[in-house]
């Protein structure tokens, strides 16, 4: 180490010396005495140097650790000579963290549980699941007096997926559980007066289109029920965009299909009834539609129930009939299936749907397929077919004694032939049941 103090020459004999640094004369043993101080402090300062840079590297060579482990890959910048602590670098942006899958982590598959959890979210204010047997995922919408009633025939037969909207209280029927009705407000009943009903309707087209997607939830097809005679159920065609967009929302396969009542002959003599009924006909027109004729409906229960059983008895058998197509195509045959997507192809078809039924006590006769067709037509609550169908079904169920008998397999063919040449498209179906009264037919004939 370098001295501060420079070799002078005595300017006088006795041991004096000269400082550069303090311009003062000092004798030597002052001299002596300083010379050490500032050697001492030389050395604490060369200490204390040596002590920051080991820091400075210890810090570096732990940071370059981290990032290592973070990365994966070993930090470039640790082979290259340690650059001039009085040189201005600014440093390269970390990369961000990545994980290694080497590692094992738990967080690795911590997406696991996720997927594992029940769905969030379930509405208590949904319906229960259908009890009734059916092949596809359906639901049945009552609008208006008529439509409730005959929408709680189908509630009554185990079809939980079942909800009637009304304008007033008083059409309500009794024994409907209060989360399956719907009040719209806006008017105490529309008077048969059909532009209300359109109007009222679509003021609330949200609320139901709502209450169908939190109450009725994901099903394919969505039965509308009608009267066609009143203000409310007859302006129920308003509603088909929204009843469109709640089947979009629960990604349905399905449809809208409309089944609307005719009023009977004597109410026809009424001019608004009249009008209102022609005008949900033309709506539903160019949609999948059944029509139930009431004067069809009389006359064949006329004698056998009074006027206070009347309606609820012809809402039961239209409501166990249209079941009895949904159920079997859910069912297997040993003979010949009716499935689900024969069931389908059916209620998809544009236009009026004609469905029918009747049972051949006497299997020997000759006729029996001409029989059972014109049986099922005569016996039908819907107003007589006109023209060529699209789409036909004849469904036969019978017992294994006439199933094992070679003369009724025969007339069974009969049967179908009968239906298949009146359509485009047949499908049919042969089912073995006991006990039976006979041999029961059921057809659906669509697309008139």
């Amino acid at each position: 180490m370098p001295s501060t103090v420079k070799d002078l020459k005595p300017k006088h004999d006795s041991q004096f010396y000269a400082d550069e640094k303090s311009g003062t004369i000092v004798s030597e043993e002052n001299m002596q005495d300083n010379f050490y101080k500032e050697a001492a402090q030389e050395v604490l300062k060369d200490a204390a140097q040596r002590q920051s840079q080991e820091k400075h590297d210890e810090n570096k060579q732990v940071s370059h650790q981290e990032s290592v482990t973070m990365s994966g890959q070993p930090d470039q910048t640790t082979s290259d000579p340690a650059p001039d602590s009085s040189a201005d670098i600014t440093p390269e942006p970390s990369p961000p963290p990545q994980t290694d899958d080497s590692s094992g982590g738990f967080d690795d598959f911590d997406f696991v549980e996720a997927y594992d959890d029940e769905p969030v979210g379930f509405d208590a204010r949904m319906l229960a699941e259908n009890r009734a047997a059916s092949a596809i995922k359906c639901a049945f919408l009552g609008i208006g007096g008529g439509g409730g009633k005959l929408a709680k025939a189908f509630l009554d037969l185990g079809f939980t997926k079942t909800l009637l909207v009304n304008t007033t209280v008083k059409d309500q029927p009794e024994g409907v559980p209060s989360e399956h009705f719907l009040l719209l407000p806006g008017a105490d009943g529309v008077g048969k007066d059909i532009a209300l009903g359109k109007k009222v309707l679509e003021n609330n087209s949200a609320s139901v289109e709502d209450t169908l997607r939190t109450r009725i939830g994901s099903v394919d097809w969505l039965f509308v029920l009608a009267g066609g005679g009143g203000g409310t159920g007859s302006a129920c065609h308003i509603l088909q965009e929204s009843l469109d967009r709640y089947l979009k929302s629960v990604s349905a396969s399905g449809k809208v299909v409309y089944v609307v009542t005719k009023p009977t002959s004597q109410e026809m003599l009424n001019p608004t009834i009249a009008s209102n009924y022609e005008s949900l006909s033309a709506d539903v027109a160019l949609h999948p539609h059944i029509l139930i004729d009431n004067e069809k409906q009389l006359q064949l229960l006329r004698g056998k129930v009074g006027m206070l059983g009347l309606y609820p008895t012809a809402n039961r058998n239209f409501a166990k009939l249209f079941w009895q197509v949904l159920k079997l195509a859910s069912e297997n045959s040993p003979i010949q299936s009716f499935d689900s997507k024969d069931l389908e192809r059916m209620l998809g078809t544009t236009g009026r749907m004609v469905i029918g039924s009747t049972v051949a006590r006497d299997v020997s006769k000759q006729d029996i397929g001409a029989m059972l067709y014109q049986g099922c037509l005569k016996s039908s609550p819907c107003p007589n077919p006109g023209g060529k169908a699209s789409t036909g079904v004849m469904l036969l169920i019978m017992t294994p004694q006439m199933a094992s008998d070679p003369d009724v397999s025969k007339k069974i063919e009969a049967a179908f032939s009968y239906v298949g040449g009146r359509t485009d498209t047949l499908f049919s179906g042969v089912y073995v049941k006991q006990p039976l009264p006979g041999l029961i037919a059921i057809s659906v004939i669509g697309g008139f």
